[in-house]
């Protein structure tokens, strides 16, 4: 981590003596340079993993973990360094397109976008423990100024610019980690208030969203074909454990648990025990391979592509050939069926908050789009206007409008 600013980087040299002392031995026993030390980002960082998977370690939205309970401190201190990575990344790349337009200074002030709660469980200390996580990487990526807002209440920022009478409006904004909900009065009498508190009268939020969709999509319909819901040569059916860790990939637990040796011995023995062992062979080398995560990414894609179709074929080529599934809107629609029940929770929750009901309901975040969600708003609000905002952009158009509010 390229730390510019001298204490921070004083304080994170004397934090981590240890460590670091301990990373270089590694490196020294394993013969590595550090000029073979890669980081790789978004796309590139997906394109990487499912091209090598073997060689490095895969993290996909670390925002869901920041908040998880349990966390030993070297696992803060991991979260940390990734977070700071990926800030600094995200700080070079705006300071280079601000270049490009003639503004040549270092970004020094920024506000973060965060859910209302990180975790469901504990979640003052959650939220606690993943602002602090946050804090500290923004300052070592060079951030001197750090402010945070809440993402529903950003995505609807965005949204009122365009809005030309008042309406209450509720905010959905369902992210790959957290589903987030906020009452707004929004409009032409409240945009330009400098202290908007009052016109935020619900708000809730949970740690389910588009992974959780796509983890039970996998689990549901594809761990079948790895021996899921088979049985035992004695007619006792297979324990679902090792299925459910292997695609629960943004736990850390459950993905410690399925990567372990203890899973390794336990999935020898059930492929002499168990009475579709070809299946089990086909598991095993789905964890040999560490292709679980390229699973999971196969089921995201399902997802996406059943917004617009009414059936769709998950392609699992790259674990045997041929190797494909079929998945309808319905049986989709089933297997997320818990998780879309929280997430209405949520919006029932921040409407009892507010005590009225919405005069729309304004739709962001890329899991949004999902017709078995579009369902589940229709029954749990009725026949309320529902606006889609820019799903993937909304948030980030929000922040930056309160961003220059605040340091303008």
């Amino acid at each position: 981590l390229a730390i510019q600013q001298a204490e921070i980087k004083q304080e994170f040299l004397t934090l981590r003596s240890n460590s670091l002392a301990q990373a270089r031995r590694i490196r020294q026993q394993e013969s590595l340079d550090a000029s073979e030390q890669s980081l790789f980002f978004g796309r590139a960082a997906f394109e990487e993993y499912y091209d090598f998977p073997e060689e490095g370690y895969f993290v996909k939205s670390p925002k869901s973990f920041l908040g998880a309970s349990g966390l030993r401190p070297e696992q803060v201190f991991f979260f940390e360094d990734i977070v700071t990575a990926m800030m600094q990344n995200v700080k070079r790349q705006a300071e280079k397109s601000a270049a490009i337009m003639g503004v040549s200074q270092p970004i020094e002030h920024t506000v973060i976008g965060r859910p209302v709660n990180f975790q469901g469980l504990n979640a003052e200390q959650s939220n606690k423990q993943a602002i602090d996580i946050l804090t500290v990487a923004a300052k070592r990526a060079g951030f001197k100024s750090v402010e945070f807002l809440f993402e529903p209440i950003a995505a609807g920022l965005n949204f009122e610019s365009d809005l030309t009478t008042d309406r209450t409006v509720l905010v959905v904004d369902i992210g790959g980690g957290t589903t987030d909900c906020a009452m707004v009065r929004m409009g032409p009498n409240h945009k330009n208030k400098e202290q908007r508190q009052q016109d935020f009268i619900g708000h809730s939020g949970e740690r389910v969203g588009g992974n959780d969709l796509d983890i039970q999509l996998a689990g549901s319909c594809l761990m079948p074909l790895f021996g899921m819901g088979s049985e035992l040569k004695n007619g006792k059916p297979v324990s679902t454990k090792s299925f459910l860790d292997a695609v629960a990939t943004n736990d850390i637990s459950a993905q410690s648990n399925f990567n372990s040796l203890q899973t390794e011995l336990y999935l020898d023995q059930l492929v002499r025990d168990s009475a579709a062992p070809e299946l089990i062979k086909r598991f095993v080398k789905l964890r040999d391979d560490k292709q679980n995560h390229h699973l999971v990414r196969s089921s995201e894609q399902c997802k996406i592509e059943l917004s617009n179709s009414d059936a769709h074929s998950v392609d699992l080529s790259f674990i045997e050939k041929g190797l494909a599934e079929n998945i309808s809107r319905e049986l989709f629609a089933e297997a997320v069926r818990r998780p879309i029940e929280k997430m209405a929770a949520l919006m029932d929750e921040a409407i009892k908050q507010a005590g009225c009901k919405p005069d729309l309901v304004y739709v962001t975040g890329g899991s949004g789009q999902s017709p078995a969600i579009r369902q589940a708003i229709k029954e749990k609000i009725g026949d309320v206007e529902v606006v889609d905002g820019d799903h993937f952009g909304s948030v980030a158009s929000g922040l930056t409008v309160w961003a220059e509010r605040l340091f303008s």
